[in-house]
Order: structure tokens, then sequence, then C-alpha cells
């Protein structure tokens, strides 16, 4: 069975690691692989590599960041089919959304090619006399990343280019669930230029993030995952010293108003609730019908549920594949359950599917529940499976005090022809990403990703001017230079 090790230094290395992990193939249900679990000890062998590197990069001119940086771009764009393949085999997405993923991901890569209109300063001449001020800023040191199995390429695409491209050196700790992207992203810097130890891969578990969090070299750490991990991650990162940026989960609503053309809406309702299963941060989870809008919204949901294809990722006839893991799909099965318990109404029911020939594979198909309050497990919870749950709401108004009243608040999206209605809605809701007939408003690389609540521990967004705060401290200089005359007299101390 193939092991998958960590990437240290430059190169692939079991350092010390006695510890493995299964990686399964959700399409079948089987082992394909095992990856090492980092000790505190490997994670230190990382970091001090990271450090030796960030004597020279740290000093390195933006100049050969960028061309890094630009070749690394290139080789993104050469290597997309292998690297789709690579996701969709160990997560179980589709080829066409692992493509998807890739693509957003290199939106960072590309800011961090333009990195250096980022890092310009500001310059205030005579402010006082004969006195100037400047600001510039420095990178951190060692930084890391600690990512979740949903996105394996795109969210430490999101850290690591910025990271690097601002000077500093990185250490990535991504999912055991689907290891092998972050491998070969590393060996695709290799490939750019990017000298060793530069960026390192450690695989693990519980212990390795803590070995991170606690690691008196590590600078600044990045987290993407669940919000109880994301408080866990913060608190203990910060109690040590560190910089640390900290999103966590979701329970994203889209409003859907009577004016709305619902064919349109329904068809984005569909592909951003099932869309990766629905595992994804940014997927809407809970509908908001207002008014008139319910039943036939409904109606035409369960019509476009029906039409999802599910099958494995690598056959192009399908629409959603598999969960990542069977736990997940039993969390997603019993989810549903609970709510039909707990008084929804199922119009479509996507427990126990199977697919031909992949009967062993972690799949599940679309759910849509309706009738479905604030009160039911499957509103409270985020089930991050296919799953799109319907809330009725007679007014605008009502709709908006549904979102807020959530402790979540990273998207939401309102489906409407009224600029007065949508404007009303982007001032007065308590969301941090807000799409306007835009289901999922995942914002471009040059704008930064967080929400509010319970979304973002912390205030640290994350890519974007966030991103270049996050991984640099400025310094402010005040300068005067007197004016001073050459003396050819013999001097004294007078």
């Amino acid at each position: 069975m193939n092991t998958i090790e960590h990437w240290i230094d430059g190169t692939a290395t079991p350092a010390g690691s006695t510890r493995t992990a299964p990686v399964y193939d959700p399409a079948t249900g089987q082992r394909q692989a095992r990856v090492l679990l980092a000790e505190p000890s490997d994670v230190d062998t990382a970091v001090s590599a990271a450090a030796k590197a960030f004597e020279s990069w740290g000093n390195s001119s933006l100049s050969q960041r960028t061309k890094v940086m630009f070749a690394f771009r290139e080789l993104l764009v050469r290597h997309e089919d292998e690297l789709a393949g690579i996701i969709s085999a160990e997560h179980g997405k589709v080829i066409e959304d692992a493509r998807g993923e890739i693509v957003r991901g290199r939106e960072v890569v590309e800011y961090a090619c333009g990195i250096a209109d980022a890092l310009k300063g500001s310059f205030s001449d005579q402010v006082s006399r004969d006195v100037d001020v400047h600001d510039f800023r420095q990178p951190l040191g060692v930084v890391a990343g600690i990512t979740p199995f949903n996105f394996p390429i795109m969210v430490p695409l999101w850290m690591h280019p910025i990271a690097i491209a601002t000077g500093n050196t990185f250490v990535l700790k991504p999912s055991e669930r689907d290891p092998s992207a972050s491998n070969f992203v590393a060996r695709l810097y290799s490939e750019a230029g990017l000298p060793d130890g530069v960026f390192n891969v450690v695989h693990g578990d519980k212990v390795a993030v803590d070995a991170i969090l606690d690691h008196p070299q590590i600078a600044a750490v990045s987290f993407v995952g669940s919000t109880p991990i994301a408080k866990y991650v913060h608190e203990r990162g910060t109690a040590a010293g560190k910089r640390v940026q900290a999103l966590g989960g979701a329970k994203n609503h889209a409003v859907v108003l009577p004016d709305a053309d619902l064919e349109f809406a329904a068809d984005h309702l569909t592909a951003a609730a099932f869309g990766s299963a629905g595992q994804r941060c940014m997927a809407i989870s809970v509908g908001v019908a207002v008014g008139s809008a319910g039943d036939r919204l409904v109606e035409i949901l369960q019509r476009k549920a029906a039409e999802v294809k599910v099958g494995p990722g690598t056959d192009p006839a399908s629409d959603m594949g598999p969960l990542v893991t069977e736990a997940a799909r039993e969390r997603v099965e019993q989810s549903v359950a609970r709510g039909a318990e707990q008084g929804a109404k199922v119009v479509v029911d996507g427990r126990g599917l199977k697919v031909e020939g992949h009967e062993e594979g972690f799949f599940v198909g679309p759910s849509l529940l309706d009738e479905v309050t604030p009160e039911m497990d499957a509103y409270r919870d985020e089930i991050f499976g296919p799953v799109l749950s319907i809330i009725r709401a007679a007014t605008l108004d009502e709709a908006i005090e549904v979102i807020n009243t959530n402790p979540y608040g990273n998207g939401t999206a309102v489906f409407t022809a009224s600029g007065e209605a949508a404007r009303k809605f982007q001032r007065e809701v308590k969301v941090g990403m807000i799409g306007v007939n835009v289901p999922i408003p995942v914002p471009m690389s040059y704008y930064s990703f967080g929400g509010w609540k319970d979304s973002l521990i912390g205030e640290s967004p994350i890519h974007g001017p966030a991103g270049t705060r996050f991984y640099t401290r400025a310094k402010v200089v005040t300068t005067r230079w007197p004016h001073t005359e050459a003396a050819f007299n013999f001097p004294t101390a007078t």
C-alpha cells in the first residue's frame, strides 16, 4: 500500500513518524493509501528547515519571489488535469468541481504575483523641519497553515502563496483525509525554483496541530475548519504569542423573494446546496422562501434535486460525488432522520442511495426538507452534506431576522428583481459575504474572505489585503539628515 510521506526541506521523507492513518477512495469505500502522522519532533524538523530557509528567503528580492510565483502559476495550469484527478480520488468530488477549486486557488497565486504593489509603503515629506516619515512591511518568519479536507488545494492556496511572496517560509498541515494534493503542490514549488525549506508539508492529526500551535519559532498560524476547532486554535495559538487567522463554520441562507425568477433561483440553490456533496463552508444549506414564493420554489427544487446525477467523481456524467468518509455519510443520513422526527417535511430523501458498481462508496443523494423551523437540529447544525432546508418567512424583514439571529455569519444571498430590496438586504443583514442573485459569494483574490460572528474567530480574514497584512508587520521610520560641513581644522573638544 502506498505510504504518503511528509515534504520537508525540499524532499519527501518519513521523518520520525511511525503512526499512520488510512486514506480512502470515497467512491469505492476502499483504502487506497496510508498517510504518516507527524510527531512533535517531525513538526520541529520542518520548522527548523523553514527557519534556516528564512535566513535567505526573508532577504530575497521582490523580483525573485514574484518570479517563483509566476512559474508556480504556470505549473498549476500545466498540471491542472493531474491535480484534479488527485483531488477527486481522495476527496470524491467530481473532476469539474476539482478543476474549479484549482482555478479559484490559482487566483490567489496571481494576486501573489503582483504582491509588490500590495507591499508599497507610504512617504510623508517634511513632517517637521528637515524631518521625513516613511513606512514599509517586513515578513514575520516561519508561519503555518492548518487546512480542512473539503478544499485540499484551494484553501491552502489562500494561505501559502501570499505568505511566501511576502518573504515568509511556510509549514502546511493539510487534512489527513486527502493529503496527496499538498505533496504535489510542494513538488511544483520546487520545480518553480522555490528554495528548499521555504515550503514544507507535515501530515498529521491533533498531535501535529498542537505542536504547531505551541512551537516557539512559528510566528503565525492560519486555520480553516469548524467553529469549535477554530476557537481552540485561536485560543491556544494566541496564548502562545502567535498571530492567528481562524475561520470557522457556517449556516448559509439564501433568501428568495416572490419577484425573483424562481427557475433561475432554484437552479443556483440546487448547485449551491448539492455541489461538492454540500461539503463547502460557503454552501447554501438554508433557503428562506418569502411569501408566495414558497410553494412554487419547493416544487421546482424538488424537480431539480431529483435530476442531480450522483456517481463517482471520475464519471463525466456525475453532478455530485460521494461524501469523504463513511462517518460523514452516516451523519448526513442521521440529520435527515432527525429532521423528519422533529416535524420537517422530507420532500426529497437522499438516504440509502446505492450507486451501481460502487455499492460500498460513501454516497448519499440530495435531500430537500420543507417547513423547517429554527428550533430544529436540521437548521441548527452545520450538516456539511447535501441537505437543503427550507424555512418560510412572511416578509423580507422576517427573513433578515432569521439570518441575523443565527450564530453564524459567513455567507448569504438574496434572489430578487428589486434593487431596493437587495440594497436593504445587504445593508441590514449581519453577514460578512453577501451575494445578490449570486448564491456562493466567495470574493475574488484581491478582496479578503471572512465572515462575521462564529464564522470568524478573531479579526483576521484571509487572502487579499488582509492576508498581506497578516503575514507582514509594519515599520515606521522617522528621519532627519542635518546639514554638515567638512572641517579642515584640527578637531578640538570645544
